[in-house]
């Protein structure tokens, strides 16, 4: 009932427009203007409407790039939650996120910068602490088990991904046309011409992902994965480091769940830069394509 009223407002809503702009316009052509404005306003009945945002950040030894990750989360300007798990960081990382944490519990909504930029805001992070170092994956667990978000992003800390990102991630979740969105970096987004063979490593797993899954991805291993809240709910993960890539493809291959591709850009590192994913993990990525596919 609340619905067709709301519908009924709107349709009188148009037709006032309408006769306020152009009080001497044909029945005829009224009609068609007021259909076209009319259509403009229907939505995809799983549309969300201002959904909180619950972006999920894990982090290891990124002291270098940890409070600009932050200031560009918090620049988006999406009514959001930012959930930071520590997974046990040894680079001064840890220490830093401990000292926002002080800064919330005596009521402060600035920390201080150590990197010569502008102070971080507070007010919208989340910080949990890792007991003990057990990779990306567990890290990610816990941040999916603390967001309370109606859509969940993840994020990495390094600055290889960019926040200026998160409209075209979003859109097709908060139009109600995805469940699920990838990120992808070879959909022609700008990126930084970058190492070769990781290129082609990335390309591989996603080819045996696609087979095995029997999706039509461009890049599992993006880092930029949306989900409605619910799509999370109903998996178990069981990945502690970089297998959560393959293995959340293949459990949402299995559900009924809408997936949808985008273009994102990417300014990959380079190990000097500070990069940890190395060939082991390809090798462990390799064997979590078949693990999750058939076995679990």
């Amino acid at each position: 009932m609340a619905s067709v009223k709301a519908l009924d407002a709107a349709v009188l809503g148009v037709a006032k427009r309408l006769a306020e702009r152009q009080p001497l316009l044909g029945a005829s052509r009224a009609v068609t203007m007021c259909f076209l404005e009319m259509c403009a306003l229907r939505r995809h009945p799983s549309a969300l409407d201002n959904p909180l945002i619950s972006v999920v950040i894990p982090v290891y030894n990124e002291k270098a790039t940890m409070e600009e990750i932050l200031r560009r989360v918090l620049e988006t300007g999406l009514r959001k939650e930012i959930v930071i798990v520590d997974d046990c960081s040894t680079d001064g990382t840890r220490q830093y996120l401990e000292s926002m944490v002080e800064a919330q519990g005596k009521g402060g909504t600035w920390a201080p910068a150590h990197d010569g930029g502008d102070p971080v805001d507070v007010r919208e992070l989340r910080i949990f602490f890792q007991t003990e170092n057990q990779g990306k994956g567990a890290a990610l667990r816990r941040g999916f088990r603390e967001a309370t978000g109606d859509i969940v992003l993840v994020q990495d800390a390094d600055l290889e991904y960019d926040p200026k990102d998160y409209p075209t991630l979003l859109d097709p979740i908060i139009d109600g046309r995805a469940d699920v969105v990838f990120g992808s970096r070879f959909l022609s987004g700008p990126q930084r011409v970058h190492l070769f063979w990781h290129y082609v490593a990335n390309r591989a797993l996603t080819l045996l992902s696609d087979v095995m899954t029997n999706l039509k991805l461009t890049d599992m291993e993006t880092c930029y994965k949306v989900f409605r809240k619910e799509v999370l709910q109903g998996i178990n993960l069981r990945s502690n480091r970089f297998g959560f890539e393959p293995e959340i493809t293949a459990k949402i291959s299995k559900g009924k769940w809408r997936i949808y591709e985008v273009p994102i850009s990417y300014a990959g590192r380079s190990y000097e830069e500070g990069k940890k994913i190395t060939w082991k993990d390809g090798l462990q990525a390799l064997w979590c394509i078949f693990r999750y596919n058939i076995a679990d």
